[in-house]
């Protein structure tokens, strides 16, 4: 098949793309930048801003949408154009086309309110509330995708949990450079469970989904999560991920309900002085992921779909960074040899 990867020069775009590509499919792009990776690997790249039209999709045979503004902080405008809407032109361009195939990513946190989550199933209904606009929007592309649904276009959604892995620009990061600075504290007790997912395995479970919706005998029109083997101790995870960096383990506490009471003022003060970024150094919905249980069960997408990790917890963590370790091996080799001259 001819597939269009929305978001495709991102850390997940760019390894279903590859993935895709494995598969002997031909693969475009659709982002508003050129990415000279893609380039490499013969990626057909189309340049567009989804939030502003439509697209000629004239020539593709099935779509993976998974561009998107993430994000905990922001405008509420560029969340509901970069997500929902983008989305709405999507569809409506694949529908026009005639293109009978639609995967979406989505996320857990479109269920995520302010209550533990464990071990729960896709029967978990969307929150009364939600803490962040990226929530609330993606939850809004989701049902629509959804409910477009049927036999000529059919749909599913995807629901990766905090996506890890080498070559992440976002979250591992982000957790590096917090706790160099020293802002990295145990929100809570330091128990929670959460689920990760490694971005192979996330891209693996697109690319099933995509492979679903060609029998003629699955159920489309549903969301499932996807994650590892296993929760992690959120805390545990985070120090191994650090330690791997070369950093000390995070062993100082803030009760839960300081950091929530504290997001809750920097959110408002924030909102009043009109600072759309930096972000809070705390929000309530950051208070709450640190903090809480967020777990679920994937037996729906092993049953559907056949998904199982192809990267484990283990593995992921040996190879996160490989790079930085070869570098070093690179540089104590080349030490030594100076050594001994």
């Amino acid at each position: 098949m001819k597939i269009l990867v929305t978001g495709g020069g991102g850390f997940l775009g760019s390894e279903i793309c590859k993935q895709l590509l494995d598969k002997g499919h031909k693969v475009v792009s659709a982002s508003r930048s050129h990415y000279p990776h893609l380039e490499e690997i013969n990626v057909e790249q189309r340049r567009v801003d989804l939030s502003q039209g439509s697209i000629d999709l004239s020539d593709i045979d099935a779509v993976v949408h998974t561009a998107a503004k993430a994000g905990v902080w922001g405008s509420y405008e560029e969340f509901y154009k970069n997500n929902f809407l983008s989305t709405q032109n999507i569809v409506k361009a694949a529908k026009n086309a005639g293109i009978k195939k639609f995967v979406y990513t989505s996320s857990p946190s479109v269920v995520f309110g302010k209550d533990d989550i464990e071990n729960a199933n896709e029967s978990i209904e969307y929150p009364s509330k939600f803490y962040t606009a990226y929530s609330e929007t993606k939850a809004m592309a989701e049902k629509l995708v959804l409910q477009n649904n049927s036999e000529e276009f059919k749909t599913i959604a995807i629901r990766p949990h905090l996506i890890w892995g080498e070559g992440d620009p976002h979250l591992v990061p982000r957790l590096v450079s917090k706790a160099k600075e020293g802002k990295l504290k145990v929100v809570g007790y330091g128990e929670n469970l959460v689920d990760v997912i490694h971005v192979k395995n996330a891209a693996h479970a697109h690319v099933l989904a995509l492979e679903a919706l060609d029998k003629k005998d699955f159920s489309a029109g549903k969301a499932y999560f996807v994650g590892q083997e296993r929760p992690v101790v959120l805390w545990d995870f985070i120090n191994q991920i650090l330690h791997h960096a070369g950093l000390d383990p995070i062993d100082q506490y803030v009760g839960f309900r300081t950091a929530y009471i504290l997001g809750a003022i920097l959110e408002v003060s924030f909102k009043f002085l009109g600072i759309k970024s930096p972000e809070p150094p705390m929000t309530r919905f950051v208070a709450l992921q640190l903090a809480k249980h967020h777990y679920f069960s994937h037996e729906a997408a092993k049953k559907d779909l056949g998904y199982y990790p192809i990267v484990t917890i283990e593995e992921g963590l040996s190879t996160l960074f490989k790079d930085k370790y070869e570098k070093l091996s690179a540089i104590k080799e080349v030490e030594a040899r100076l050594d001994s001259v």
